[in-house]
C-alpha cells in the first residue's frame, strides 16, 4: 500500500499527511501520479494561461501541429500542410479518423470554429498569438485553409500550444463559459473530474487514434508547490513522475537507484515584469527607464545561477536563451555594476525606491527574489516580497494591480512567441501593459520573413529595444528537470517542457 502524501509546513520541518488519491482512480487499471509545481488555472486552451495547465491540456486535447525532441513541427491532427508563396495562406489537411471525447468528428468545421472561438471569446489568451488569421474557410470535410491579414511565419508554430488545441464545438457551445468544467477534446485522454486545490483525474479515450500507444488507464494530476515535497513524495512512492526538479536535489537523485532525473534544456525565460502602464504601476519605475535599468544593474545573475540553481541553468537578458540562434550576441548580460546604477538613480533624481514584488510560493523563485532584494537594496531600490499563489498572481497581474512581478515564460520553438504574447501593445498576457510601436514594427516585419538569416537580424533589432526600455528584466534561463519512478520507462523530455505520455509504460 502506498504511503500517503507528505506535505511540508510552513517551517520547512514539521511533516504531515494528506488525503490519498480517489479511491476509484485507486482501483480502475494502470493509475500514473504526476506531481506539478502549480495547481492549473482554467482547462480551457482558450483561456488557460498556466505553464502547468500545459501539461494537462497536453493529455485531454490535440493540436494541431506539435513538436518533437529536436524542436521540429511534426503532424498531429493535421497530416500535412502547405503556405502560399507570401506566407498570407496556410491550407491544413486533418486526420479523418480522430474524434471528441463525446464521440462527435474532428473535421475541418471543428478547426475552424476553435480558431474563430480562441480570437473572439472575451476572455481568449489565444487572440494575441493567431491575430494574423483573417478568416477560415472550409474547403472540403478534412481541409481548412487560414487566410492571413499580413504574413505571420510564425502562426504554425502557434498551434503547437494551446491555439492549436482543438475542443468539441458541440461541448463549447453548450457549456459556455462552464467549459473548464467538463472539458471535451480530442486528446489521449478524457476528463474525469477535478477538486480545486486537490487533484485532477482523467482517463484514457478508448476511441483515440493512437489509442495504443498510451498503456495507463487513469492519470492523477496534484499542484504542489514545494520542490523538496514533490521529491519527498516520489520517494514514498506517492508519485510516479514530478516535474521541476530543484537543480540542487539532481544529485541525489542520480545517486538513488530508485529513481531517474530527465533533464532537457528549455526555450524560454524568467525574468521579473515590472508594470509600466497599469493602474498598480510604481511611478519612479514607470516612468523612468534609468531607474529600470538601475535595477537591472544591480543584479548579478551568475550569483543567482550559482547559489540557487548549482550553476546548472543559464544566465540570461534577453527573451531567448544564449543557446538560441536569435539571441543577440552583440548585447550580452552585463556583470553587476553597483556604481553604475547608483549613477543612473541620480540621473533618475531619487534616492530610495519601494517595489512591490509578487513572487509564486515556490521555494526557488522565494531564494531568487531574496537574492535580487538584498542586491538592490544596495542601490537604494527597496523591494517588498509578497509570496502569492501563482493563480492568484497571474488574475492580478493581468488586471494591472501590482508593481512587478518574478515569473517565467515557459518558451515557443518561433522567437515571435516569446516576445508577442508578452509585449505586443493590447496582448492578453502583456501585464506589463507596455506598448511600442517602434517594437510593433519590428516584429510586424520580422513575422513576414521565413529567411532565418533575414530574422536573426530583425530580431536582434528587437533585443536592443526591450534592453532599451526594459518591461521585463530577464534574469535566467533554465533547464526542465523531471525526476521519475525507475520503472517508467520510454518518458523524454521535450524542450518545451511539456509531459507527453506516448509510448511511456510501467515496468513490471
Amino acid at each position: 500500500m502506498k504511503k500517503p502524501f507528505i506535505l511540508a509546513l510552513m517551517t520547512g520541518v514539521a511533516l504531515t499527511s494528506v488525503a490519498l488519491a480517489p479511491a476509484q482512480a485507486q482501483n480502475a487499471g494502470s493509475l500514473l501520479n504526476i506531481a506539478l509545481q502549480d495547481d492549473p488555472d482554467t482547462l480551457d486552451p482558450a483561456t488557460n494561461w498556466s505553464f502547468v495547465g500545459r501539461h494537462v491540456l497536453q493529455q485531454l486535447c490535440d493540436k494541431i501541429v506539435d513538436i518533437n525532441e529536436n524542436n521540429e513541427i511534426v503532424p498531429m491532427l493535421a497530416t500535412d500542410w502547405n503556405w502560399n508563396e507570401d506566407s498570407t495562406q496556410l491550407t491544413l489537411s486533418i486526420r479523418q479518423d480522430a474524434k471528441f471525447h463525446d464521440g462527435t468528428p474532428v473535421n475541418a468545421e471543428a478547426v475552424k470554429y476553435n480558431l474563430e472561438r480562441a480570437l473572439t471569446l472575451e476572455t481568449s489568451r489565444r487572440a494575441s498569438e493567431i491575430s494574423a488569421i483573417d478568416n477560415v474557410e472550409v474547403i472540403d470535410e478534412f481541409t481548412v485553409q487560414i487566410n492571413l491579414s499580413e504574413p505571420s511565419v510564425p502562426l504554425l508554430a502557434a498551434l503547437t500550444d494551446r491555439a492549436g488545441m482543438i475542443i468539441s464545438p458541440a461541448a463549447g457551445e453548450e457549456m459556455g463559459e462552464n467549459f473548464t468544467n467538463n472539458p471535451v477534446c480530442s486528446g489521449p485522454y478524457e476528463f474525469v473530474q477535478r477538486v480545486p486545490q486537490d487533484f485532477i483525474e482523467l482517463q484514457k479515450f478508448a476511441d483515440y487514434h493512437d489509442a495504443d500507444d498510451y498503456s495507463f488507464d487513469r492519470l492523477i494530476f496534484r499542484g504542489m508547490p514545494d520542490s523538496n515535497t514533490r521529491l519527498l513524495n516520489l520517494r514514498s512512492g506517492q508519485f510516479d513522475l514530478i516535474e521541476r526538479l530543484a537543480a540542487t536535489d539532481v544529485a541525489s537523485v542520480n545517486d538513488d537507484p530508485d529513481l531517474v532525473s530527465s533533464p532537457v534544456v528549455g526555450l524560454g525565460y524568467y525574468g521579473i515584469t515590472i508594470n509600466i502602464g497599469g493602474d498598480g504601476a510604481d511611478p519612479d519605475f514607470s516612468t523612468s527607464q534609468a531607474v529600470r535599468e538601475a535595477f537591472s544593474l544591480a543584479i548579478d545573475r551568475e550569483a543567482i545561477n550559482q547559489v540557487v540553481f548549482e550553476g546548472q541553468f543559464a544566465v540570461g537578458n534577453q527573451p531567448f536563451p544564449p543557446t538560441s540562434p536569435f539571441y543577440n550576441h552583440d548585447l550580452p548580460v552585463q556583470p553587476r555594476d553597483v556604481e553604475a546604477a547608483k549613477a543612473l538613480m541620480a540621473e533618475a533624481g531619487v534616492e530610495q525606491i519601494d517595489l512591490e514584488l509578487l513572487v509564486p510560493t515556490d521555494a526557488e523563485r522565494q531564494q531568487v527574489a531574496t537574492l535580487v532584494q538584498s542586491m538592490v537594496a544596495e542601490v537604494g531600490i527597496n523591494v517588498d516580497i509578497r509570496p502569492t499563489e501563482l493563480m492568484t498572481l497571474l488574475d492580478t497581474a493581468r488586471n494591472g494591480n501590482f508593481e512587478a512581478h518574478l515569473v517565467g515564460w515557459s518558451g515557443r520553438v518561433d522567437p515571435d512567441l516569446n516576445i508577442t504574447p508578452m509585449l505586443a501593445c493590447e496582448a492578453a498576457g502583456n501585464d506589463a501593459h507596455y506598448c511600442s510601436e517602434e517594437l510593433e514594427t519590428i516584429l510586424t516585419e520580422a513575422r513576414a520573413i521565413g529567411d532565418m538569416a533575414q530574422r536573426q537580424a530583425i530580431y536582434a533589432e528587437a533585443v536592443e529595444k526591450l534592453l532599451t526600455d526594459l518591461p521585463i528584466v530577464y534574469l535566467y534561463h533554465s533547464q526542465w528537470i523531471f525526476a521519475h519512478d525507475a520503472d517508467l520507462e520510454g518518458f523524454n523530455p521535450f524542450p518545451d517542457g511539456i509531459i507527453r505520455l506516448g509510448g511511456v509504460t510501467m515496468a513490471e
